[in-house]
């Protein structure tokens, strides 16, 4: 992967303005022990809409079983007998009955469900393939994610592998689930949850004309921050989803996100045998890969928290992380949004289509100083996620109050 000179200069960057930050008699983002309790028990137990459940088909036989976790990563493997106590185990963030990945697919059931591959259901396509949406027997409204096996394609194949492998571990309200999967002849098959109102990219850009405002915005933060924190803490092994980005997230009718696209995911290391990184190549996207990670090749949790701090700072401005026809000094959306912060001119950043009001400035101004954080150069100098979304709710809550 091409490494820009560009972002090596807002690595540099960030560190010079942290300091700044330090010095410019703004305070950091402080939570009382109390007010974390009160706003992290709320926070982390978000009910569903049942609407936006239906809306995917809310079939008996395609639902699996809540998981319950003890809430402690190092307990994680005995989380069975813990049911109930974990906020991320609690059965309002899951919505399976059923085993996730345990329906078994044939090739004549997937070209039923998409009318044999119909140009009217194709909803998505990229480097994996292509996405149909599909309907099965049942009327379970499914995405259907084709891509097919070629002479060429051993790395795909090891994408589509990973995709499997980490979908069946896991089910939270925030993560796309999986249904089932098929390999037949050249054909790659993924069955997974259909989430109806496109991407996060998309509301950032109006797609669909409606601007997505500031609350919407710190709730799809939150969100994300949930199902980031489950992937690291809460699963049997801790996963590392290597590709946050606004177009990997996907909303509900209710404007629910749920995080989607595994294919560049990883384990972590395993603590307990004294690893404290992954070694491997560069796998992510341009304006969201750590800066640690792309001169070490060491990957670990904190990896997806630099990406957690892009997406931030693009939930704020509406920009994409990466915006050539900007002028030099705001290119790099993240860089550009930090500078500003750090001089006390953060308001110039925030998306121009939202109202300047008193609480989306002060709002704007803590996501920006938990962003900071995030996108510190050194991995040991960023918080973990679930402090990440701890500050959120907090967030969330002294907006509501300001907001009225």
């Amino acid at each position: 992967m091409t490494r820009s000179t560009t972002s090596s200069t807002y690595f540099s960057t960030t560190t010079t303005t942290s300091h700044k930050s330090n010095n410019s008699g703004r305070n950091p983002v402080k939570i009382a022990a109390k007010t974390v309790a009160d706003a992290f028990v709320s926070c982390f137990t978000p009910p569903e809409p049942k609407s936006s459940i239906t809306s995917f088909g809310d079939s008996d036989s395609f639902k699996a079983p809540s998981v319950a976790s003890d809430g402690g990563r190092e307990k994680r493997r005995n989380s069975g007998s813990g049911r109930g106590r974990s906020i991320y185990g609690s059965e309002n963030n899951l919505t399976h009955t059923k085993e996730a990945g345990s329906v078994k697919f044939t090739m004549e059931d997937i070209y039923k469900a998409t009318k044999n591959f119909s140009q009217s259901l194709k909803i998505g396509q990229g480097d994996f393939g292509i996405v149909y949406k599909g309907r099965l027997e049942d009327g379970t409204v499914v995405a259907i994610k084709r891509s097919k096996k070629t002479i060429h394609d051993k790395h795909s194949g090891a994408e589509f592998q990973s995709e499997v492998r980490t979908l069946e571990k896991i089910e939270h309200l925030n993560l796309v689930k999986l249904y089932g999967y098929l390999e037949h002849g050249e054909e790659r098959i993924l069955v997974v949850e259909y989430v109806p109102n496109g991407t996060l990219r998309e509301h950032l850009d109006s797609v669909n004309g409606n601007v997505l405002d500031f609350a919407s915005r710190l709730d799809i933060g939150i969100d994300v921050g949930h199902a980031i924190t489950y992937l690291h803490m809460y699963t049997d092994h801790p996963i590392i989803h290597r590709d946050i980005k606004s177009s990997n997230i996907l909303l509900t009718k209710n404007l629910r996100a749920k995080v989607a696209d595994f294919g560049f995911a990883r384990l972590a290391a395993d603590t307990e045998s004294g690893a404290t990184h992954v070694s491997t190549q560069i796998k992510g996207t341009a304006g969201y890969l750590d800066p640690e990670y792309l001169s070490t090749y060491q990957l670990t949790e904190k990896s997806d928290v630099y990406s957690f701090g892009v997406l931030l700072v693009e939930l704020v401005t509406g920009r994409r992380p990466i915006e050539p026809k900007k002028e030099i000094k705001e290119r790099i959306t993240a860089r550009w949004a930090m500078k500003n912060f750090t001089n006390g001119d953060a308001i110039f950043t925030l998306d121009p289509r939202l109202e300047r009001s008193a609480a989306n400035s002060l709002a704007m101004e803590k996501i920006y100083e938990l962003a900071l954080q995030c996108l510190a150069p050194h991995r040991h100098n960023r918080p973990t996620m679930r402090k990440c979304a701890e500050i959120l709710c907090s967030i969330r809550k002294d907006y509501r109050e300001l907001a009225g």
